[in-house]
This record gives structure tokens, C-alpha cells and sequence, in this order.
């Protein structure tokens, strides 16, 4: 995906030449892409005796997706739990945590915005 985000669009080929060595084999790659064609992340367009396969979802979606999928399936879709995990194992960086600090501030005041009837941030 991150090529095809990266291009735009490209043949396995195009794919299999830009990913970072060691590449994997040209039908691995054409499996993957099936794979994620059938899922609803790519299509294809024929191109001469070619497929062009194409993003249908950007980065953001299939980023948003995944980490749905990993709430769901290993934090009983706890946000609370998955934060912990993260920040519990290794030391974080303090840019990260005063990011982090920033974010809940501006979530919190957004929510407490809509609760008293006014507009949100």
C-alpha cells in the first residue's frame, strides 16, 4: 500500500521494484494485491496485458481501519488500554507525551464545547 499511496498507482512489478530489499517474489506481491482487492483497499485497471493497480482507500482510512481492527481484536476496544500498553513497556519520549497532553486537552475541550450547547474547535 504504501507504494501504491507513494505513486499513485503502479504495476506488481512497479511495486516489487520499490519495496526494500530483500524483495519478496513477484507472485507474492500479486497474491498481496488480491488479496487487498478483494478486501476493497485496491483495483485494477487493464493497461495492454497489464494490471494498474490503484489505492481506494488513503492513508488515513487504512490507518483508521487498522487500528479499529487492533482495538477490537486486542484491547476489548479500550482506547484507555491501548494508550497504557503503549506508554507502559517503553520510556516515552517527552514530545510525545506533552503531543499526547495537548491532544486530550483539545478533545476534552471540544467535548465539554458541545455538552454546554456552544460550537466545537
Amino acid at each position: 500500500m504504501q507504494v501504491l499511496w507513494a505513486r499513485g498507482r503502479g504495476t506488481v512489478a512497479d511495486v516489487v521494484t520499490e519495496l526494500p530489499p530483500p524483495r519478496p517474489a513477484y507472485n507474492t506481491v500479486l497474491t498481496i494485491l488480491r488479496i487487498l482487492e478483494q478486501k476493497g483497499h485496491v483495483t485494477h485497471q487493464k493497461d495492454g496485458r497489464a494490471f494498474i493497480y490503484l489505492p481506494l482507500v488513503d492513508h488515513g482510512q487504512a490507518r483508521r481501519r487498522a487500528l479499529s481492527h487492533l482495538l477490537k481484536g486486542f484491547f476489548d476496544g479500550s482506547a484507555e488500554l491501548l494508550v497504557l500498553d503503549l506508554l507502559g513497556h517503553d520510556r516515552a519520549d517527552p514530545d510525545d507525551i506533552r503531543r499526547i497532553r495537548e491532544l486530550i486537552a483539545k478533545v476534552s475541550g471540544a467535548k465539554a464545547d458541545k455538552s454546554k450547547g456552544g460550537s466545537p474547535r
